[in-house]
């Protein structure tokens, strides 16, 4: 494509046919050949040649060997600038020497009819030739004049409202450049169009000294005409090819033509929106603000379009793409402004949009003041136009962290941000804390509308709660509870924690399903403390749990029940369960209702190692979320892993805890689990290295069984088999050495044969079947 920039035409992107270093010596060559005198023989008797008129095409259909075709042309303008556009044909190269009265070289006609600064006023010569004396081609060429046109259109005033369709037109094939003339106010702004056409056309303003200005028409652009004119536009396609083209050079200081938008109360704007469609170029509202101060920018589909807002002055106030946030604009004064919308449609449709400016720094059409308590119900808002933009007041003291959430009701994109009484966004920075904390105490606003409308149709609604987390009100209190006794679930997104002592807590919510859902926990200032589902607290207090405090896109209405769980972590009066494993005891258990946590206290002392055994047979809250900790608090294991794909040392300090809880889903049930203590030498029943073994009988109150193998009785790879030979169900057998460390486990079965390596050393067998009748024949014996 081509742009006259510094006086000169150049190419965006540039194809030579022959390489400039390649025809270094013919160049040379070619200069000397043309600027010596031609040889009668070489002239040519057609009209290749003579006197050429500014703006007229010639078209020469052969030059051969060393033809010279000599072509005058005459401005009556000292310094003039000269278009010379010479299209050679498919041929061999050209030279085009463009020479003063003097007999000098001034400059080359050539293909991007490059600007030509010539002297003074007079005839000037061109020389077609070829460039290696030899060949033969055939050329196009024209010339025009930036100071005495062949023709120079005038744009009168009207062309330049933003209502003008432009001034439309076509450039022949080998057309040098055509020219404009206007005259505008002395530093007016300029939006400049892109010419478009099936070329690539592009030119460029020149001041009344005929000098380029840099404002290049050839993109979307702003220009301003520096000093007084009058002015010329010279346009032209970059290559000589035919195109049309559409000039619009549009006024954006002091714009005229564009229709006139007003800011808006909040609510529905009803007729204060205006529809437009914006295709290839812009559409552009004119905003009459009858006040300085914070506007919203609501454009309908925004995804497809972008917007930018000029003063008077026609500079740029704010844009779509504005940091922080894009959806407002602060008006400097009272006044005229104009809005240009830009199509961005990803396939370049055009784009049907609306568009209205809410008032932000004014109060018509905001809602009924509302608190900010916790208990009150969420705000059911409705919005019925797609610029619609909605106005919540609250009132608030100055250091009230106030937080809001919005959700829609039906899939779609809800915005919403807290003002004060100017419209101005009260906390714009993030401090990665919750919430915003008020700077005075007064009257505030939070701002929201629905942007994405997905499925909503004709009333799209959302939900908005505006809440306060410093020293919160409406939230039920709960103080620390004991292990083993059931909350009750209720309402409300809060809880008031009433901590009598500082120390480790286990907190986290869950609903009547048991499903949990996190929480945040803030002090009273409503800064953040911890989250769920354990918290330390330094000081006794009042703190506040919220759940998913920190999704402000969420909301939580206040019928929504669940527990909460609130417990020291360190248990207390949990019953003793015993780590024989000799005769394995399970402990039976019931679960009663969402959020029970229950404890044992295991008997086995610091550095033992110790594994979770359960029916195999086990479902739901019969097979209870286990995690063992230390008499500080401490995790020690879980049975994600350690408790039932392994062993769980003790380590910490004595007594060890397990801390039950059940699954997501399964509020209520019955367990029985155990926790054999597998580590040393337990003085469990041999199991004889026999053809027959050793047999077991289960049952629901004997579901595993343990057996030792003395050192002596086992080699480095061992064969074990276990089949069921009556009753129902599958067990599996797992293989540890003398330390407690797990070497092998079957996966479950009614009859498998499995091989086992161990170390030196006694080993432990682990019978762990269903907790129903039946019985079992297990033997090992030498790999």
């Amino acid at each position: 494509m081509l742009s006259l920039r510094a006086g000169a035409w150049s190419k965006r992107g540039v194809h030579m046919r022959i390489s400039r270093f390649a025809l270094s010596f013919f160049a040379l060559l070619a200069i000397l050949l043309a600027s010596a005198p031609a040889p009668a023989s070489a002239r040519q008797a057609d009209d290749c040649g003579g006197a050429l008129p500014f703006g007229q095409i010639v078209t020469c259909s052969a030059i051969t060997d060393d033809q010279q075709h000599v072509f005058t042309v005459t401005t009556r303008r000292d310094s003039d600038t000269l278009y010379a556009r010479l299209i050679d044909g498919s041929g061999d190269p050209l030279s085009a020497p463009l020479t003063g009265p003097d007999g000098e070289i001034v400059c080359r006609a050539d293909d991007y009819a490059s600007a030509c600064q010539v002297g003074a006023a007079g005839t000037y010569t061109i020389t077609v030739s070829l460039a290696w004396g030899f060949g033969t081609n055939s050329y196009t060429l024209s010339v025009e004049s930036a100071r005495t046109p062949s023709t120079c259109t005038r744009l009168d005033n009207a062309f330049f409202s933003f209502a003008s369709p432009g001034v439309t037109g076509t450039l022949p094939f080998g057309t040098a450049a055509t020219c404009f003339r206007f005259n505008q106010p002395a530093g007016s702004v300029l939006y400049l169009s892109d010419p478009g056409g099936a070329g690539d056309v592009r030119g460029q303003i020149l001041d009344a000294q005929y000098q380029p200005m840099g404002c290049p028409i050839d993109a979307p652009t702003t220009c301003t005409l520096t000093g007084p004119g009058p002015y010329r536009v010279i346009l032209a396609e970059s290559y000589g090819n035919a195109s049309d083209y559409t000039l619009k050079l549009s006024r954006l200081s002091q714009s005229v033509g564009c229709p006139v938008i007003r800011p808006t109360r909040f609510g529905d704007p009803g007729s204060a929106a205006a529809t437009a469609t914006v295709s290839t170029n812009v559409t552009c509202h004119k905003l009459r603000a009858p006040a300085a101060g914070l506007i919203g920018m609501r454009i309908e589909p925004l995804q497809d379009v972008s917007w930018i807002l000029y003063d008077d002055a026609g500079q740029p106030i704010c844009e779509k793409y504005q940091l922080p946030n894009g959806r407002t604009c602060r008006l400097p004064a009272a006044g005229s402004y104009t809005l240009l919308v830009r199509n961005q449609n990803t396939w370049g449709d055009p784009v049907t949009y609306q568009v209205a400016v809410p008032a932000l720094y004014a109060n018509a059409g905001c809602a009924t003041t509302t608190g900010t308590s916790w208990d009150q119900a969420a705000l059911l808002v409705h919005q019925t136009s797609r610029v619609q933009t909605n106005c919540q007041p609250i009132r608030g003291t100055a250091g009230d962290r106030i937080i809001t959430y919005y959700a829609p009701t039906v899939y779609s994109q809800v915005y919403a941000w807290l003002v004060d009484s100017t419209g101005t966004e009260v906390c714009p920075d993030w401090t990665g804390e919750d919430g915003c904390v008020l700077p005075a105490t007064g009257r505030y606003r939070v701002i929201s509308y629905v942007m994405e409308w997905g499925e909503q149709g004709a009333d799209a609604t959302y939900k908005l709660q505006v809440r306060r987390l410093s020293t919160p009100e409406g939230c039920p209190t709960r103080t620390a509870g004991s292990y083993g006794l059931t909350p009750v679930p209720s309402g409300i997104r809060c809880r008031i924690l009433d901590v009598t002592a500082p120390g480790s807590y286990l907190v986290k919510a869950v609903d009547v399903r048991n499903y949990e859902t996190y929480a945040q926990v803030y002090d009273s200032a409503g800064q953040r403390v911890c989250g769920s589902p354990q918290c330390n607290f330094a000081t006794p207090g009042r703190y506040t749990m919220v759940l998913l405090g920190s999704q402000t896109n969420t909301v939580i209405d206040n019928d929504f029940e669940y527990a909460t769980v609130f417990l020291p972590a360190v248990p207390s009066l949990c019953p003793r369960v015993s780590d024989d494993a000799t005769a394995i005891a399970g402990h039976r258990g019931e679960f009663t209702g969402a959020g029970q946590i229950q404890c044992l206290e295991l008997s086995s002392p610091a550095g033992a190692k110790v594994i979770e055994l359960l029916p195999g047979n086990a479902t739901g809250a019969g097979q209870p979320m286990v995690t063992v900790m230390d008499s500080t608090g401490n995790w020690v294991c879980d049975s994600s892993y350690g408790l039932r794909q392994a062993s769980c040392e003790l380590t910490g300090t004595a007594p060890f805890y397990a801390v039950l809880s059940t699954a997501g889903g399964y509020p209520t049930g019955a367990y029985e689990v155990a926790f054999p203590r597998i580590d040393g030498a337990p003085a469990c029943p041999v199991l004889p290295r026999t053809t027959d073994g050793a047999t077991v009988d289960t049952s629901a109150a004997r579901f595993a069984a343990c057996f030792s193998i003395p050192a002596d009785e086992h080699a480095a790879r061992e064969v074990f088999t276990f089949r069921r030979t009556a009753g129902t169900g599958d067990a599996t057998v797992s293989v540890f050495d003398g330390t407690g460390i797990r070497y092998c486990r079957s996966a479950p079965s009614t009859d498998r044969t499995f091989t086992c390596p161990l170390p030196a050393g006694p080993a432990t067998v682990i019978l762990e079947a269903d907790g129903v009748d039946a019985t079992y024949q297990l033997t090992h014996r030498a790999a």
